[in-house]
């Protein structure tokens, strides 16, 4: 698999408890694989490339879309909580055993979730821009994508431009260059986003926002491969 890159490495499907679920996979056949976990509103086809192939040149990369999203079958969940039982499944339908988890966004507050649900799957994690449960602006998501969204439709461009990116010199050029690598995958490519996944996506941040740990017994006392992180009542 050392040759195929994420521009042309064939989607596959797996049926997780009779659901269909789409995946990609390249990189290293051998050691321990890492799951990638998207962010708000994303696709298969929404990773950049760049960032991708650059794991998997010493990794064993394996990104999915979650129920309901893209092409995979159902519908998406409502709660965090349950996106990440979903992953679960999907991990476990792949027959892994140990995992690494990268998530970023949304996929932080997921691949949390796997690490309390399944904490004998996770062997490390790696969190780009999320944060816990209950964290601070978290619930404003819906005012956030709001803005994003009428400055975006005000100025013809993509909303990520202003969720993900800074309005500098450079970070409108990086911007550019994201939206450009996206483009270098012209077949096979996955199904857009739906409205009832953005909704449910949002929805679930949201309450995300609003509750913390704390009223989870299961969470005071959580054991990460390398990391033991106690949480006092």
């Amino acid at each position: 698999m050392s040759n195929v890159k994420w521009k042309n490495v064939p989607t596959r499907t797996i049926n997780v408890d009779g659901v269909p679920f789409v995946y990609r996979e390249l990189g290293s056949d051998s050691g321990v694989p890492v799951i990638f976990l998207h962010h708000l509103m994303a696709v298969l086809d929404d990773w950049d490339p760049r960032v991708i192939d650059g794991i998997a040149a010493q990794h064993r990369v394996i990104a999915f879309d979650n129920r309901g999203v893209g092409a995979s079958g159902g519908s998406v969940p409502h709660t965090i909580e349950e996106m990440a039982r979903d992953a679960i499944a999907f991990i476990r339908a792949l027959g892994l055993k140990k995992v690494d988890l990268l998530g970023f966004s949304m996929g932080g507050g997921v691949a949390q979730m796997i690490a309390l649900q399944a904490p004998d799957l996770v062997r490390r994690i790696i969190l780009a821009g999320t944060g816990p449960r209950g964290g601070g602006g978290i619930d404003e998501i819906n005012r956030v994508a709001a803005i994003a969204y009428l400055k975006a439709a005000l100025t013809l461009s993509d909303p990520r431009n202003f969720l993900f990116f800074p309005r500098t010199a450079d970070g409108k050029r990086a911007a550019k260059d994201y939206f450009s690598r996206l483009k270098e995958r012209t077949e096979n490519r996955d199904k857009p986003i739906s409205l009832q996944a953005r909704g449910a996506q949002l929805k679930a941040i949201k309450n995300a926002g609003l509750r913390t740990y704390f009223s989870r017994p299961e969470a005071r006392h959580v054991m990460i491969p390398r990391t033991r992180c106690s949480i006092a009542r």
